[in-house]
């Protein structure tokens, strides 16, 4: 069992990607042909986030895509679709005190993505392929 929530994150709100960092570089060493990555880099994305303790409900939006939602508790596992269309395996856990740990494993690939609240407006993926490219997706949340 994964130790419990820390007091301080509260990742609830919607968040609008304000910028990436080496984010064709990551999506390449993950396999994903040119005509999907040029697509997700232009395409916005938001994560509109409800979290009650270490249960979380996050639903990823972009303009004319259907858009996925993941439902878990934090130290746990569960299984979800990645941009490639393949069925992946996330672990998941607690990382230190405003970081949520995903590992994401497919057939043919695996990432590492840290959720990270780097202040109450800032929410940051860091991403990294095991071939060790690491990119950064920085989110503003959206005032209601």
């Amino acid at each position: 069992m994964s130790p419990s929530r820390p007091s301080s994150p509260n990742f609830n709100g919607k968040w609008k990607l304000d910028n990436s960092e080496n984010f064709d570089p990551f999506l390449k060493d993950c396999d994903i042909g040119l005509i999907k990555r040029q697509a997700v880099k232009l395409l916005p994305s938001e994560h509109h986030i409800e979290q009650e303790g270490d249960r979380m409900s996050v639903r990823v939006m972009a303009p004319g895509r259907s858009g996925k939602t993941q439902e878990y508790q934090v130290g746990e596992k569960f299984s979800e679709t990645e941009i490639n269309g393949e069925n992946s395996e996330v672990q998941t856990e607690w990382e230190g005190e405003t970081k949520i740990r995903e590992l994401h494993r497919t057939e043919s690939f695996e990432y590492l993505l840290v959720r990270e609240l780097q202040d109450e407006e800032t929410m940051v993926l860091h991403l990294e392929s095991t071939k060790g490219t690491k990119a950064k997706r920085v989110y503003k949340k959206i005032k209601d």
